[in-house]
């Protein structure tokens, strides 16, 4: 383990950056260590996704497109035959941002238009067959590279991260849900 991680997860075992045991209470009453834990899972979730992204640059050379556009792809493989409009709202972007990457994404034979027939004036999104390898293909490799990372993991590390996937997936639907933050 390098010598962040290690001062990371001393720091998120213990709950402390260093100071005392007892976090401090903050001015609205609430503990200061969940700001400490925030401001830590913020490091390390960065940290993750800048490695997977350089990591798997030098296996598979898709990752060339823009994130903007391999995360449109994502959403649609979950919602083939969405709307523009419907993805611009699962992704949080402009529709006049949707529309652009779907063009690029049309041009480039990922996916295609096809006319709604409940309204004739709006398409539906499909995903080719071609942008459904792509995106298969860019999973496997990110199946690969994490799989080698853990592989060289110890077996306590390998268990706390498979063992932390549920509250995961619980945070990330937290983090798709359009309420407000709670205070």
């Amino acid at each position: 383990m390098s010598g962040r991680a290690a001062d990371v997860g001393a720091r998120a075992e213990a709950g402390t950056d260093g100071g005392s045991a007892q976090p401090p209470a903050d001015p609205d009453g609430g503990p200061a260590g969940l700001d400490r834990d925030v401001r830590l899972l913020t490091e390390v979730v960065n940290r993750l996704r800048r490695a997977l992204r350089a990591s798997i640059r030098t296996e598979y050379t898709w990752e060339s497109l823009p994130m903007a556009q391999v995360e449109l792809l994502q959403c649609l493989a979950e919602r083939n035959g969405a709307r523009v409009g419907e993805l611009a709202g699962l992704l949080r972007l402009a529709p006049n941002s949707v529309s652009t990457l779907v063009q690029h994404l049309a041009d480039a034979g990922y996916l295609h238009r096809e006319r709604d027939p409940a309204d004739r004036r709006a398409a539906l999104l499909r995903l080719t067959p071609v942008g459904a390898a792509a995106l298969a293909g860019w999973q496997r490799a990110h199946e690969r590279r994490l799989g080698a990372a853990l592989a060289r993991l110890g077996d306590a590390d390998r268990t706390a991260i498979l063992a932390a996937l549920p509250a995961l997936s619980n945070l990330v639907e937290a983090l798709g849900e359009r309420g407000e933050p709670a205070r």
